[in-house]
């Protein structure tokens, strides 16, 4: 594995740089689109490659319990199964012990739950979601980490960020096979003096004379106001080796994006592009559309006119109009290739102006012309005081 930064842009934090894992480079800033089951929800695999990504995400977590560890090792690995050849990153599953699992407990040794599959208890530990990912095959490994709700009170927030740190120390122990990366999560919810503590630690992190390939910044998006978020984030990504990539978790909009990238993070995930495709919003250079709407129903227009995907090329929105109150499966298919497009074209965009040295300029201008509820244009200023 090695990470380089190849350039910096003069008015902001963001840079390119090249992610080599073993089954191919990953440019950053990368966006990874979601295909957490083993699959982009309705896209097949080469598609979603023709969009440019380079990278997915899946999930341990709903992998374990549905197709199962065994059938992923029979068929051997989840690039096999879902016919997708370059990198995988896998989430380590403690994202939706917290959000989705039912009856769930949390101990020191792991957590207890019941399965979505069949409802019967399941336990997750900090080795066994390393046994699970070595099973998927993952590329970029996650350790188990505990989320928690944003506002968590300090004493329960402080806890749970010290049992991230001892899992993280399990998980590296756990590593079976070097070149499956590894990367750590930085917890410590809203709270800056936590989120420095973490960092520090999980920095300092050495196991049998290795530490962690990269850094996730984890615990966002989980009930914060948009300003938490990013000065956290902004705070976090300073603390991080600039030698290692930074990954922002499950955040978030185009707009989110661009704020974190211009605070130096490298790399993103989000269910957001297909999520709200499948519910008729899409994603363009001046906001979001939704194409369910009245307005739509007689639209020839595209959906972004300054959109090089295929559905802008060749569908009116009116069209889409008809997709979706016809209860077309093509309607949110179109939808999905659309914004994944988006996002991809805006990653491509913004490693472009980080190379020209333009980057802040852009990324201000791009978002004044996005949906003034999704963003603050203002906290791409360099120079914006950091949260004590």
């Amino acid at each position: 594995m090695s990470f380089t930064v190849h350039a910096t842009d003069a008015g902001s934090r963001a840079r390119i740089g090249a992610l080599v894992t073993r089954r191919g480079v990953v440019t950053t800033p990368a966006f990874m689109p979601v295909g957490t089951r083993a699959s982009v929800t309705g896209l097949d695999p080469t598609e979603v490659a023709g969009l440019g990504a380079e990278i997915i995400l899946a999930n341990t977590y709903h992998l374990m319990l549905r197709p199962g560890v065994d059938a992923l090792r029979r068929v051997g690995g989840a690039h096999r199964f879902m016919a997708w050849p370059g990198p995988i990153l896998t989430d380590s599953g403690g994202f939706q012990i917290f959000s989705l699992a039912a009856d769930r407990t949390i101990d020191d040794d792991g957590a207890t739950f019941r399965g979505f599959v069949d409802h019967q208890p399941q336990r997750l530990t900090p080795e066994r979601a390393i046994e699970v990912q070595h099973a998927i095959g993952s590329d970029i490994m996650m350790v188990l980490d505990q989320c928690l709700d944003a506002r968590a009170d300090a004493a329960t927030t402080a806890a749970a960020m010290a049992r991230t740190h001892r899992w993280a120390a399990r998980c590296l122990r756990a590593r079976v096979d070097p070149s499956q990366q590894l990367f750590a999560i930085v917890q410590g919810g809203v709270v800056p003096a936590l989120r420095r503590e973490s960092a520090a630690a999980l920095t300092d992190l050495v196991v049998d004379g290795r530490g962690f390939d990269g850094f996730a910044i984890g615990g966002l998006a989980v009930g914060e106001s948009r300003a938490e978020r990013e000065d956290v984030t902004a705070l976090t990504a300073a603390l991080l080796p600039a030698e290692r990539p930074r990954y922002l978790m499950g955040v978030g909009t185009p707009a989110d994006l661009l704020v974190a990238i211009g605070a130096g993070v490298d790399m993103f995930d989000c269910i957001l592009p297909t999520r709200l495709a499948w519910q008729g919003i899409a994603f363009t250079s001046t906001g979001r559309v939704r194409v369910t709407r009245g307005a739509a129903a007689s639209a020839d227009a595209a959906l972004d006119a300054h959109c090089g995907c295929s559905t802008c090329a060749r569908f009116s929105r009116a069209y889409l109009h008809h997709l979706f109150k016809a209860s077309e499966p093509l309607g949110p298919r179109l939808l999905s290739v659309h914004n994944l497009h988006h996002y991809l074209a805006l990653m491509a965009e913004a490693r472009r102006h980080i190379g020209a040295g333009t980057y802040a300029a852009w990324a201000r201008a791009t978002l004044d012309a996005i949906d003034q509820l999704e963003h603050s244009g203002h906290r791409l200023d360099r120079g914006r005081t950091p949260p004590a």
